[in-house]
């Protein structure tokens, strides 16, 4: 077990002790102080935000990765496509290899401009399967959103992975928590999985539970429960398997056979699970989230593998004929979660 993944599963118990965890602590408190101190110079007005001539959406999350981000943000941009609006998807680029330090251009709603190595896991999943939206990677969004507006014309922004970035003042703050993982163990990073404390709460206008699951129920209460304690509406999103296709002819994986999983996501334990029910999985390949596939992480894999979205994007380059992608049906009322609330801070 690597660092990363042992600190991760620290995150999500609650019940973790010992000299690495206090260690952990320790770091914490000077996280927490960081975090705090930029945040109340926002509250404050020290720090500026600056609005943009567009409506811009932020989603995001407490909690590090694995939500369930990349297909909200897609489900909001295919509704406002269709309502007309001309949207752009802002994303850092997190590993890619492309500098975000510049503005770059992944999609602009028509062309592909760059590989998923280039771009980054989800900004270039984003990319292929929105039509008619521009995806841009910068570190700097403020500069990328002005550039959107110049080169593209944008009714709509939308930030993905954007409640912590608070440079670019936002029309609505979109919060995802996951319906199992919920808030792990409630401590901040990097004893625990929150990038900032519950004084966040208080720039929500919506709250999505994720309910990445084949059954709803308890999600449902949750999502209930969650909006009452904090008195921030809240709306359940389900997200289901729907089909195992190959990457490369489209063909659907009848269900039964023996298959390999191979992930490199935040959370992959809902994957594992989603595959258990239908397939024998006679093997799990587990790597870092965001790593960088080379040919011999697949190469000597015998057999079907299956594999996410996110990860095929990467896989699709080599010359392989036996990888699939499991296909996620994602579902949530995007006209209900966009409705704006005025009274909240947006920034």
């Amino acid at each position: 077990m690597n660092l990363k993944t042992k600190i991760t599963k620290i995150h999500y118990d609650k019940n973790a002790k010992g000299i690495f965890y206090s260690l952990l602590g320790v770091c914490s408190v000077f996280y927490a102080a960081g975090v705090g101190f930029k945040n109340f110079l926002y509250d404050k007005g020290v720090l500026k935000s600056y609005k943009v001539n567009a409506k811009v959406i932020s989603v995001g999350n407490l909690t590090t990765g694995g939500v369930g981000k990349t297909p909200v943000v897609a489900g909001i941009a295919k509704y406002l496509i269709s309502k007309g609006e001309k949207v752009c998807i802002l994303s850092r680029g997190y590993g890619g290899e492309l500098s975000n330090k510049n503005v770059n251009i992944i999609s602009d709603g028509v062309n592909l401009y760059h590989n998923a190595k280039e771009a980054g896991d989800e900004p270039y999943w984003l990319a292929v399967n929105l039509d008619g939206c521009a995806v841009i990677t910068c570190k700097d969004r403020v500069k990328a959103a002005q550039y959107a507006l110049e080169k593209f014309g944008v009714t709509h922004i939308i930030l993905d992975d954007g409640f912590q970035y608070r440079r670019l003042a936002r029309d609505i703050n979109l919060l995802l928590v996951d319906s199992e993982k919920m808030f792990g163990n409630e401590k901040l990073l990097p004893q625990g999985p929150l990038r900032e404390g519950v004084e966040g709460f208080k720039r929500v206008n919506k709250i999505l539970v994720v309910s990445k699951n084949t059954e709803h129920s308890r999600a449902e209460k949750y999502t209930r429960v969650l909006s009452k304690k904090l008195n921030i509406p809240a709306l359940l999103c389900k997200t289901e398997p729907e089909y195992i296709y190959n990457i490369k002819s489209g063909e659907h994986l009848d269900k039964g056979v023996d298959i390999t999983a191979i992930s490199a996501i935040g959370q992959p334990e809902q994957f594992y699970k989603f595959l258990e029910k239908d397939f024998n999985i006679i093997k799990t390949i587990t790597f870092d989230d965001h790593h960088p596939y080379t040919k011999s992480d697949i190469e000597n894999v015998k057999g079907i593998i299956v594999t996410t979205e996110k990860d095929a994007v990467k896989l699709a380059k080599y010359d392989k004929n036996n990888i699939f992608a499991l296909k996620l049906k994602t579902e949530f009322n995007v006209q209900e979660l966009l409705i704006e609330h005025a009274e909240k801070k947006q920034n």
